[in-house]
């Protein structure tokens, strides 16, 4: 099972290669294969505090948060730590519920899926550019629902070939041969490349942005410990932005704003100082060298060696 830093870190990486969206969305929900499936979800770290906070919400099903406290060692008292549990490879993974899955994967592209569930994702059409039932569906990156009676009661990612993935329990491989999908809808803004533009990061941002942001910072020579490039836009992140920001200059050699905000200006910045443009050519000096005391056939020799010399007798 990968990890929530492995698996930012290799989206920024499919940013850089410039992959395309129709290629990065199967990437992606692959690569969160076996991440658990909380109640309410939609891409928070698997820590024992978010899970009790999901557990103690008002609008959390009985049976829901149950579930929530069984599946954390910690909470059930099983254990002290998160050592040796099954969704702790090391380091924090995150968890989602169905809907939260594929709107955390869609939103990691900058395209937004609204709704707080399947069935309002479903209805709002402005999610959509074409929707319907699963018979008349293209072999295309889509979301596929399933319905039962008048609501939608599960949602996942059709990742091509009649091949899902999706959270149910953790997030696992499916079919659309399996039983109970029934429509789908294809994601407005699925055509064409991850938009090079680069977002506007301040503290609450969180993504493979910010972890681009904060190894760009670390490399050169900021110190963002104890967390690192972990994704998350904090005090620390903004206050070393602030330091760059104090001692550089933007595109046309303005100072820049030391906001602790990284927009356009500081992107630049960031990215000319990891990777300076090369050097232009450098203007020649010339020099004068005067050599005395030299015999006629010496003097001779060295004006046939550089023609613009010129020969004065001494004296």
């Amino acid at each position: 099972m990968n990890t929530a830093a492995i698996v930012d870190a290799s989206i920024e990486q499919w940013i850089r290669e410039q992959k395309t969206k129709t290629e990065m969305v199967p990437l992606i929900a692959e690569s969160c294969l076996g991440w658990p499936y909380v109640w309410g979800g939609y891409g928070q770290y698997d820590t024992s505090k978010n899970r009790q906070s999901y557990a103690n919400r008002s609008s959390c099903p009985e049976g829901e948060s149950a579930v929530i406290i069984k599946k954390c060692q910690i909470l059930n008292g099983s254990k002290s730590s998160c050592a040796g549990c099954q969704y702790y490879p090391g380091d924090k993974v995150r968890f989602f519920d169905c809907r939260g899955f594929t709107r955390w994967v869609f939103q990691q592209l900058g395209i937004t899926i609204y709704g707080a569930g399947a069935t309002s994702q479903y209805n709002t059409d402005s999610n959509w550019t074409e929707k319907g039932e699963i018979a008349n569906m293209p072999d295309v990156i889509c979301c596929v629902f399933m319905k039962d009676g008048k609501t939608m009661s599960h949602t996942g990612i059709h990742v091509g070939g009649g091949n899902i993935i999706h959270c149910s329990g953790t997030v696992k491989r499916g079919k659309i041969t399996d039983k109970g999908w029934s429509h789908y809808a294809i994601p407005k803004g699925m055509d064409g490349t991850v938009p090079e533009d680069k977002p506007t990061l301040r503290i609450g941002s969180t993504g493979p942005y910010v972890v681009e942001c904060q190894n760009d910072l670390i490399q050169l020579g900021y110190d963002l410990s104890p967390y690192g490039a972990d994704g998350k836009y904090g005090k620390t992140t903004s206050a070393r932005v602030k330091d760059f920001q104090s001692t550089h200059t933007d595109q046309n050699g303005n100072n820049l704003v030391a906001d602790g905000i990284c927009g356009s200006k500081t992107w630049w910045a960031l990215d000319n100082a990891i990777d300076p443009p090369a050097p232009g050519p450098q203007p020649t000096t010339l020099y004068t060298v005067i050599v005395p005391h030299l015999t006629e056939e010496q003097a001779n020799a060295l004006q046939a060696q550089y023609p613009d010399a010129e020969k004065r007798k001494e004296g």
